[in-house]
C-alpha cells in the first residue's frame, strides 16, 4: 500500500473542509516548521512511523504565525481529521478555545495540560533527563564550567535548565554553571545566530560543554560550540549525527512516541493527563555511532545508577515548575 500524508496548506485547507470528513489523524507543528531538527521534527517523525508501519494516511499543517494557532486547530477539525495532535504548551489555550466546539473529535495536546474531556494533554519530566545529561557534562568538562541556553523564557525552559545545574552539581560539586535564555518571544525558537552568539559568550567564560534546550535556536548553538572546539548536547530529537564526535550527547524527549501513540490509538483515545517520564523511556539521553566514543564506562556506569535510582523514587529531581525555583544557582 502506497503510504502518503497530507498537507494542509492554505489553499488545500479550503478545499479539504468542503469535502468529505474523514478520519484521518492530524498533526499540527508549531512555529519552528517540521524540518527544526528538535521537537518538531521529533513529532513529524512519530507520525512518518505511524504512516509507514500501518500504510495509513494522516493530515498535516504548519503554523507561520501565532495568529494562526486557532485558526488551523479549527480547519483541522473541519477537515474530519481525528485524532489530532497539537504541538507546544502555548496551544494549551487554544485546545481551550477549539475542543469544546468539536466534543467528538479527540485531541492531543504535546507539552501542556488542557482540562478537557476530549483532551489528551502529554506532559515530560525534562528535569529527569536533563540531570542524566547535566551529569555527563560535568564529568566531561576540562575547565570545571559548563553552560546552558534556552530559548524562550518560560518555566518549562527553566525545568530543563534547572535539572540540567542539578545533575552537574551532583557530579562535581565545585562545577560552575552559566546560564542564558534567548529571549522572551516566540521568534526565541528560530534564531540560530543569537543562539550562537549566546554559546560563544558562555564559552569565552569558561564553558567547554554547552547544553541547548531552544528548538531552531539550538542548531545555532550547536554550531558554535563545534567552531570553538567544545562539546554541545542536543535536545528532544537525537542530534549527535549533526556533528559527530563534538555532540556529547542528546537529551531525547520522545514526543515520536507520544504522535505515534496517538495516531496508533485513534479516534477513541483515552483522554487526560499522560506523564511521559525516564521510568516510561519518555526522556533519557542518547548513545549512539556518533558519540559513544566520547563517553567512558565510568561516566555512564555513574548516569545509569542516577538513572535507576530516578525511576526507583530513591534519587527525587527537583521541578523548576513545582515552584519556580531551583536549588542550584
Amino acid at each position: 500500500m502506497t503510504v502518503m500524508h497530507r498537507i494542509l496548506g492554505a489553499a488545500a485547507t479550503l478545499a479539504l473542509t468542503a469535502g468529505v470528513a474523514v478520519a484521518d489523524p492530524g498533526l499540527v507543528i508549531d512555529l519552528g516548521g517540521k524540518f527544526d531538527k528538535s521537537f518538531n521534527e521529533a513529532a513529524y517523525n512519530g507520525a512518518q512511523r505511524w504512516a509507514q508501519e500501518t500504510g495509513g494516511s494522516y493530515r498535516e499543517i504548519e503554523m507561520q504565525t501565532e495568529a494562526q494557532r486557532e485558526q488551523f486547530v479549527r480547519r483541522m477539525a473541519e477537515a474530519g481529521a481525528n485524532p489530532i495532535v497539537v504541538m507546544g504548551f502555548q496551544n494549551a489555550s487554544t485546545l481551550e478555545q477549539v475542543a469544546p466546539d468539536y466534543p467528538d473529535t479527540r485531541f492531543v495536546l504535546i507539552d501542556a495540560v488542557a482540562d478537557l474531556p476530549n483532551v489528551r494533554s502529554v506532559v515530560f519530566t525534562e528535569h529527569e533527563g536533563s540531570y542524566l545529561v547535566g551529569m555527563l557534562a560535568a564529568m566531561a568538562s576540562e575547565t570545571g564550567t559548563v553552560s546552558f541556553v534556552g530559548g524562550m523564557d518560560i518555566p518549562l525552559i527553566r525545568r530543563f535548565a534547572c535539572g540540567y545545574a542539578q545533575g552537574a552539581r551532583a557530579a562535581n560539586p565545585e562545577v560552575t554553571i552559566i546560564q542564558n535564555m534567548t529571549g522572551t518571544t516566540p521568534a526565541a525558537w528560530n534564531d540560530p545566530v543569537r543562539g550562537g552568539e549566546i554559546a560563544k559568550a558562555q564559552i569565552s567564560q569558561g564553558s567547554d560543554v554547552v547544553f541547548a534546550a531552544a528548538g531552531g535556536t539550538g542548531l545555532g548553538v550547536l554550531q558554535a560550540a563545534v567552531d570553538e572546539g567544545v562539546y554541545a548536547i542536543g535536545v528532544d530529537s537525537n542530534q549527535n549525527y549533526l556533528h559527530p564526535g563534538q555532540i556529547l550527547t542528546s537529551m531525547v524527549k520522545r514526543v515520536d512516541n507520544a504522535v505515534y501513540q496517538a495516531f496508533s490509538d485513534g479516534p477513541e483515545l483515552e483522554t487526560g493527563v499522560v506523564m511521559m517520564n525516564l521510568a516510561a523511556e519518555g526522556v533519557g539521553y542518547a548513545v549512539d555511532e556518533f558519540n559513544a566514543e566520547l563517553l567512558t564506562e565510568d561516566m555512564l556506569a555513574a548516569v545509569n545508577e542516577a538513572a535507576t535510582r530516578i525511576m526507583a523514587g530513591e534519587l527525587v529531581v527537583h521541578d523548576y515548575m513545582s515552584d519556580d525555583s531551583c536549588p542550584v544557582n
